[in-house]
Order: C-alpha cells, then sequence, then structure tokens
C-alpha cells in the first residue's frame, strides 16, 4: 500500500471509526437484497420507509415471487424507477425460489445472474450477510476515489479493481461505508464542501 493511501485511510478511520455498518434496514439476506436493488437512485432513507410497510405485506421470498406487477409498482412507486424494480424483484425471488431454495447465493457469479442484481449490488450482499471482502462502487465511492486519485477509471468495474488493488483487504467492506458517509456529509456531487474536509491535501480536484 502506497504510503499516501495509508493517510488517507487512517484519515477516515478517524473521521468514522472502523465499525462498518450498512444504511439499509433489514432482518435477513433476501430483505438486504431486495432493499439493494430499490436503493438504486434513490436515498437509502427512503428505501427504509417503504421497506418498513413492504417486508409486512411480502413476508418471504415465495411471496415477492407470486406479487402482482401493477400492485408491487404502487407499492415501490417513491423509490422511483419503479417498474423496471417491480419486474426484476419479482424475476429474481422467482428464481431464488425455484432454483436457490429460497436462500440467497453467495458467489458473485450466482448473484449477478439474477435479474436485477450487478456487481455493486452483488458485493453488497457478499460484503454484508457473507462477510465476503468486497468494493461496493457506488456514484459517491467512484467520485470520491477519483477525487482523491485512488482511480482514473470512470466505469464502475474498473474503478472496483483499481481500489482491490489500493487498499488492503482488510479496509475493502470498511472503505464502502466510509466514503459513502463522507460523499453524504462533505464532499457532495454539486457542492463539496472543501472548506471543512480533512482530505483536502490529498485531492486533485483542489
Amino acid at each position: 500500500m502506497k504510503k499516501r493511501t495509508g493517510e488517507i485511510l487512517r484519515i477516515l478511520d478517524e473521521m468514522y471509526g472502523t465499525d462498518a455498518r450498512c444504511y439499509l434496514n433489514y432482518d435477513n439476506p433476501w430483505q438486504l437484497l431486495i432493499a439493494t436493488i430499490l436503493s438504486a437512485q434513490c436515498t437509502d432513507a427512503r428505501v427504509n420507509i417503504v421497506t418498513k410497510d413492504l417486508f409486512v405485506k411480502y413476508p418471504d421470498i415465495r411471496a415477492f415471487s407470486e406479487a402482482d406487477l401493477h400492485e408491487l409498482e404502487r407499492d415501490i412507486h417513491s423509490t422511483g424507477f419503479y417498474h423496471n424494480k417491480a419486474k426484476n424483484i419479482i424475476a429474481c425471488c422467482r428464481k431464488l425460489h425455484d432454483d436457490y431454495d429460497d436462500r440467497v447465493p453467495s458467489d458473485i457469479e450466482s448473484l449477478t445472474a439474477l435479474p436485477g442484481v450487478g456487481r455493486k449490488t452483488a458485493n453488497v450482499i457478499r460484503g454484508n450477510i457473507f462477510g465476503i471482502e468486497s468494493i461496493v462502487v457506488d456514484t459517491h465511492v467512484g467520485r470520491i476515489s477519483g477525487r482523491l486519485g485512488l482511480t482514473k477509471e470512470k466505469d464502475p468495474v474498473k474503478i472496483e479493481y483499481d481500489l482491490m488493488k489500493e487498499i488492503p483487504k482488510d479496509h475493502w467492506i470498511l472503505i464502502n461505508m466510509q466514503l459513502i458517509t463522507f460523499g453524504r456529509e462533505i464532499c457532495k456531487a454539486q457542492r463539496p464542501e472543501c472548506e471543512r474536509c480533512p482530505l483536502t491535501g490529498y485531492c486533485r480536484n483542489k
């Protein structure tokens, strides 16, 4: 690991601690899977509001697999992109029910073969459910890692591989949470609050 990268990680550890936590509310693997699908282009806070009632109405994978498309669209409407999300959730749960006995798989190939599940969602599941070290590249992680010079790539998969090379494996899950929080609170997309940022000395966008 480069000295510069180690200094960035030390500052982030001091800012946010070293306890990795997920901002989506869930009680089991399939709930986190559905919540993560819903979180695309939507805030975690909004998803948590929706899933509070959604997981009562649909208490298991089979219930989602048998859901009426238009009714589920109405249930998740406020998360945006509700047509594709509803279609993917139903198809995903049907595959989990038919092929995996209502269990969420842990390997990246099986996860990304599920409808509506890309590498980002798969890595959220692998990191939070199975404790498998994974890099999750959302808009915050991609933006900030570029600003900090940890990658020059724009494609999320290429960013993921750059960060896997640059950051020690024991920090992979942690860096996801830290950069997401940092992106929400300080290093915002449109109006980054540089005057109160402790990482300005490492920023390539100054």
